[in-house]
């Protein structure tokens, strides 16, 4: 099978032929139609994971969503069947190997979800692991009707689901983007679209809420201190995927806050999968590119341009 990896430990992703892996026991081996870029897959290329204890098995097949149609089952599994169309994401464990920039991936049928007839198999790729970091980054502030909450850095494919949960569930959503984002970032449901690129954000929410908001999502930034805690008022809480100060920094702003781990697992996945099919979430798709193209994908993501969800489509 043609599949984007990475030959050994130090070396650039390329495109080129590996054997199709076959499914274990718990696993479900898909045909891919399209899979979703995330900016953990550069991480997973540069080997950056096994410093979080996450040894590498070369060659590393890069990708950790996909949506596509089961070729084969593992023993155990009973909840999909060959030929069924479905979506679904490769977890982080060790070794890492297995990946969906591929023809054919393995993937633990604990993330496999049947993608609802109405939702075309590019725009499920994008959902998996982007749609868990929003929902689990959300339930971790716990937020309640009539709240307020800033999502930090709102204008990519987490932000952007992140934005129409916290709307549905009533909140007052406070978004950071560039100005080209504020029309779409609005349309998604954000009250009030801060531009991070014209001063502090901290100081750009104190001035439009003076109490300060109820809780912060953290999806932008690896440096815990550029986290812009002085947003929230004293009793509020910090949550998301992104950099989150620790708990003594929080405790001395009078915050409680947690960093989230994105498990895209099929009870999270799914239900996602069902409103965008009905129309409820709208997956942003920025753009749509080719297996040829993936690596030039990697490369708009590292740099944050990415502006919502990329895709990498499989002719297969």
């Amino acid at each position: 099978m043609r599949a984007l990896h990475v030959p050994a430990a130090g070396e650039q992703p390329q495109l080129g032929e590996l054997p199709t892996p076959q499914p274990a026991e718990g696993t479900v081996l898909i045909r891919v139609k399209a899979a979703g870029l995330n900016p953990i897959d550069n991480a997973v290329a540069a080997g950056f994971l096994t410093q979080m204890g996450l040894p590498h098995e070369y060659p590393v097949v890069i990708g950790r969503d996909a949506a596509g149609v089961v070729e084969a089952v593992g023993a155990g599994v009973e909840h999909v069947a060959v030929g069924d169309e479905v979506l679904g994401h490769v977890l982080l464990a060790p070794p890492i190997s297995a990946g969906t920039l591929a023809e054919y991936a393995v993937l633990p049928a604990a993330t496999v979800t049947p993608k609802p007839a109405g939702l075309d198999f590019t725009t499920a790729a994008a959902i998996p692991l982007a749609g868990a970091a929003a929902v689990q980054s959300i339930e971790a502030i716990d937020p309640q009707p009539g709240q307020t909450v800033l999502v930090n850095g709102a204008s990519g494919g987490v932000g952007s689901f992140a934005v129409q949960l916290l709307a549905a569930r009533g909140v007052t959503v406070v978004a950071t983007g560039r100005p080209a984002d504020t029309e779409r970032l609005t349309a998604l449901g954000a009250s009030r679209v801060i531009d991070h690129t014209a001063g502090p954000v901290a100081e750009q929410v104190r001035a439009a809420y003076p109490d300060g908001v109820d809780a912060l999502v953290s999806l932008h930034g690896m440096d815990p201190s550029g986290t812009p805690i002085a947003a929230v008022r004293a009793g509020g809480k910090v949550a998301g995927v992104a950099a989150v100060p620790d708990e003594a920094t929080l405790s001395a702003a009078g915050l409680t806050g947690t960093s989230v781990m994105a498990t895209p697992l099929k009870e999270v996945v799914g239900p996602l999968a069902e409103q965008a099919a009905a129309g409820d979430l709208k997956v942003a798709v920025s753009d749509v590119l080719s297996l040829q193209q993936a690596t030039e994908g990697l490369g708009r993501l590292a740099t944050g341009g990415a502006g919502g969800k990329l895709v990498v489509t499989v002719d297969n």
